[in-house]
């Protein structure tokens, strides 16, 4: 139910008071002015806008437009529309790729331009699979776009998948992979040393971090490699979770400094670009709480169509 205020004293004590060249006019019972409705005959379109960008709920909508929010609703269900893959045939440029979701079963693949940050790419899935990342990239590649690298937060089975291309490791997700290892303030030297070398690894030169850390693996050897036995009689590492993070950082140590090869020049080094698109995207939909899959899907398509600047097909 929409709510009629006054525009001279803000009292919502108003009455209709006839219809003129087509007008509804009203009168205010506090300060006894007449005034009529000014507000444009919303259209789907102009109800998506606000929706939207203007990040007003379908109550508050109706408020302004003076109407009823089973009218919003009714506008909002006429737009239809799919998400249909843009041509970006000469174009070349380095590609954010990642994944997000909201639960368990439902989320989206999406790939943007480093420099644009045009939506290269996006799909709906229910499942992170390596194949979803591959279908991504070769149907960005089909559609005429060169890439020059592809950064990825991690999913280490992508980096084989996708060996024809310079991958980056996403350096602050590596640095995220350590704290979770030892913690934000680890109490052993062995784990405050590497957490100090790679708090700075985005700030080193990649030959630098490589033999610092090579190095470190040399001082703390029998560190790593001491083991204890347990009542059953078996002897296990003692430091395990310190040994499973040197195991994760030799297996993205190639990818690490990608950005730093002469042929990726202008390459990032984290994946920035895209979580802040996430972060946006999520931050606008949760100004709309309770839509249903199809709304939040419809929601999605249009987020990204209103900031597309590349022609789709």
């Amino acid at each position: 139910m929409f709510i009629t205020k006054c525009p001279y004293c803000q009292s919502s004590d108003v009455k209709k008071n006839g219809i003129r060249r087509g007008s509804q006019f009203y009168k205010c019972k506090c300060c006894k002015k007449q005034f009529f409705n000014s507000a444009p005959k919303p259209t789907p379109s102009i109800i998506l806008k606000e929706y939207l960008e203007g990040k007003q709920t379908i109550s508050e909508i109706a408020q302004s437009y003076h109407v009823s929010e089973s009218t919003v609703k009714r506008l909002l269900r006429k737009i239809t529309f799919e998400w249909k893959q843009p041509s970006l045939s000469g174009r070349r440029g380095f590609v954010h790729l990642d994944a997000t979701y909201w639960g368990r079963n439902w989320g989206i693949i999406l790939a943007i331009d480093e420099e644009t940050g045009d939506v290269l790419y996006l799909a709906f899935i229910k499942h992170e699979t390596t194949q979803a990342f591959v279908d991504a990239v070769t149907t960005i590649a089909a559609a005429g776009y060169t890439i020059r690298g592809i950064i990825i937060d991690g999913k280490p089975d992508l980096f084989s998948a996708l060996a024809e291309y310079p991958i980056q490791m996403c350096q602050f997700h590596m640095i995220q992979i350590v704290t979770r290892y030892l913690t934000k303030n680890p109490k052993m030297n062995a784990s405050k040393e590497l957490m100090l070398l790679c708090r700075y690894m985005v700030n080193q030169r990649g030959e630098d971090f490589i033999n610092d850390y090579k190095a470190w693996k040399t001082r703390w050897h029998d560190f790593l490699h001491k083991r204890t036995m347990h009542k059953d009689g078996k002897t296990y590492y003692l430091h395990r979770r310190i040994r499973t993070l040197v195991n994760s950082i030799d297996f993205y140590l190639p990818h690490l400094f990608t950005y730093q090869n002469p042929e990726c020049e202008g390459m990032p080094n984290t994946n920035n670009k895209i979580e802040g698109t996430f972060t946006d995207l999520k931050k606008n939909l949760n100004n709309h709480s309770g839509l249903t899959i199809d709304h939040r899907r419809l929601f999605i398509i249009a987020y990204f169509l209103m900031r597309q600047k590349v022609p789709t097909n």
